[in-house]
C-alpha cells in the first residue's frame, strides 16, 4: 500500500489494444480525471495507429509506445477473448519492454492475460473475469489466480475482473495515492459507490430481487447504521420478515457472500475511515464498529489488506 501523496501529477499511460472495449478503455481517464488534477492520463497503442474496438467503431489517439517510458502507472485495458492468448505479439511485448521498471502496472478484465503471458504475474496473485478462469488457470499455471474477487492489490501489479470491477480499481488507486476524502468525492462526481472491498464476489447469483420478493436491502441499510451493535444473523433474519434459512439464501443470492461476512466486511471497511479521519484509539474503533476487542479489529484488518490498524493509519495520515 503506497499511501504517500505525491506532490506532483502521476502520469498514468492507458494501453489500448485491437479489439478494445470501448466502455473499460475509457474507465480511467474518467476516474482518474476527476481527481483533481492528480492525475495526467494519456491513451497509447503499440504502433500510434488507431485501434478497432469490440464495437462498430475504430478509436484513433495521439499517442504511441514511447509514452510508456515516462508513465508512473500503466493500465491494460481489456480485448475481446478470442484476442488474447499464452504467446504476445512481438509488436505487443516491445511496447510492454517500454515500461520502465518501479512502474505500477493495472490491469482491467483481459487484460491480465496481456500481463500474465509478458510474465508479470508468474507467482502473484491475481484476477480475471470469472467466466474466463480455467482458460487463464490452463494457459498461466503459475499465476495464483482468485476468480472470486473484484480486484487484487499485489504491490506493484494489480489486477481487476470485469468491466465495472475497472472503476472499483481506479477509485482504489485514488484511496491508496491521496487517501479516501479525495476517492468519496471521484466518486460522488462519477455517480458510483465510493468503496466496494476488493475481495467482494464478481459474481452475484441474483443481484436484481425477482418482481414481487422481498429484498434485503433495507436490512443491509438497517444493518449499516448499527454496526456497533451485536447484530446476529437472527437479528438481520427478524428485521427482513424472513426464516433464517429464507433470509441467508436470499442474502447471498443478491450480495453474493453471506450475512456474516458481510457484516465483517462493512465494519472492517467502517474501521478503515475511523483510522483514516480520526483519532480515536484502536479499542474505542472496535467498540464503535462492532468488533468486541481491539485485537479482535487487529485480526480482521490484517485478514482484509495484510496491515495492522496502527500501520494502515500512519500510511493514510501522511496521505492527508
Amino acid at each position: 500500500m503506497r499511501g504517500k501523496q505525491r506532490q506532483r501529477t502521476e502520469r498514468v499511460v492507458v494501453l489500448a489494444l485491437d479489439g478494445v472495449y470501448p466502455f473499460e478503455l475509457g474507465i480511467p481517464s474518467r476516474v482518474l480525471g476527476a481527481a483533481d488534477g492528480r492525475y495526467e492520463v494519456l491513451t497509447c497503442t503499440v504502433d500510434g495507429r488507431p485501434v478497432h474496438t469490440e464495437a462498430d467503431f475504430t478509436i484513433g489517439v495521439e499517442h504511441g509506445p514511447e509514452v510508456l517510458e515516462t508513465a508512473d502507472t500503466v493500465i491494460i485495458a481489456p480485448v475481446a477473448p478470442s484476442r488474447v492468448g499464452p504467446d504476445l505479439p512481438a509488436p505487443l511485448a516491445a511496447a510492454l519492454a517500454r515500461i520502465r521498471p518501479g512502474a505500477r502496472i493495472v490491469s482491467i478484465c483481459t487484460g491480465a492475460f496481456v500481463l500474465a503471458a509478458a510474465g508479470l504475474l508468474d507467482g502473484r496473485r491475481a484476477t480475471t473475469h470469472w467466466q474466463l478462469a480455467e482458460r487463464f488457470r490452463r494457459m498461466f499455471p503459475h499465476v495464483d489466480l482468485d476468480p472470486d474477487v473484484l480486484f487484487v492489490d499485489d504491490g506493484r501489479v494489480l489486477t481487476s475482473a470485469g468491466a465495472a470491477s475497472g472503476v472499483d480499481v481506479c477509485l482504489h488507486l485514488v484511496r491508496v495515492d491521496h487517501g479516501s476524502d479525495l476517492a468519496n468525492k471521484v466518486a460522488r462526481c462519477c455517480v458510483v459507490p465510493p468503496f466496494r472491498d476488493g475481495g467482494q464476489a464478481q459474481y452475484i447469483e441474483q443481484p436484481v430481487p425477482e418482481a414481487g420478493a422481498a429484498s434485503t436491502a433495507a436490512t443491509r441499510a438497517w444493518a449499516l447504521e448499527r454496526l456497533g451493535e451485536p447484530l446476529a444473523l437472527a437479528d438481520l433474519a427478524a428485521h427482513a420478515r424472513m426464516s433464517l434459512r429464507t433470509f441467508a439464501r436470499r442474502f447471498h443470492d443478491e450480495v453474493g457472500i453471506s450475512p456474516g461476512r458481510w457484516l465483517i466486511q462493512q465494519r472492517v471497511a467502517h474501521a478503515r475511515r475511523l483510522l483514516e479521519a480520526s483519532d480515536l484509539t484502536v479499542d474505542q474503533i472496535a467498540g464503535q464498529v462492532g468488533f468486541a476487542t481491539g485485537a479482535s479489529l487487529r485480526q480482521h484488518l490484517h485478514a482484509s489488506i495484510g496491515v495492522s490498524p496502527q500501520a494502515y493509519r500512519k500510511t493514510f495520515q501522511t496521505a492527508r
